[in-house]
């Protein structure tokens, strides 16, 4: 009964179909950062750069498993590659919401000293685009929130294809 109620919500995919959803949803986020740095002007960060990462995996990944080779293997390596790129965009959106600190090199943690040198080395050191700003979001939400909340899509349809499968 439980398995009658749960395949009416869920529609079945196949493995092909499971490897055109995952890798033209990564294809579409890496291509929208590249055209927002590239023709829009916006400077990524360095949790931006890493984050564009595992979408290139989870295209050259579909690529091969729509070649068919090892095709269950392969929807599973785009299910841990979309557990990654989730992680790294929650963890972005939580250090630009300042949820918590992001890593040092990335974010201006200035401390105010009595001497002068100490703030202009910390000036010096902070990168011209930090990790902790916002640079474009849309209804509320960052890049990065969005990057995390599209990447559940590459982790459900890695699912639905592996348990059709």
């Amino acid at each position: 009964m439980a398995h009658q109620m749960t395949s009416c919500f869920i529609p079945p995919i196949s493995q092909r179909l499971g490897f055109m959803i995952a890798g033209g949803i990564s294809t579409v986020l890496l291509g929208g950062a590249l055209l927002l740095q590239y023709v829009g002007g916006l400077a990524p960060c360095n949790l931006c750069i890493w984050q564009r990462w595992p979408h290139l995996a989870v295209i050259i990944i579909a690529f091969i498993g729509l070649l068919g080779v090892m095709p269950h293997r392969m929807l599973g390596l785009i299910f841990i590659t979309g557990i990654i790129s989730t992680s790294l965009g929650s963890y972005h959106a939580g250090v630009e919401y300042g949820f918590w600190a992001g890593p040092t090199g990335c974010t201006a943690n200035l401390t105010l000293n009595s001497d002068i040198k100490a703030l202009t080395q910390q000036l010096l050191a902070t990168p011209l685009v930090r990790c902790d700003d916002v640079t474009w979001s849309l209804l509320g939400l960052s890049m990065a929130g969005w990057n995390a909340l599209i990447s559940l899509d590459i982790i459900a349809a890695a699912l639905i294809s592996l348990k059709r499968s």
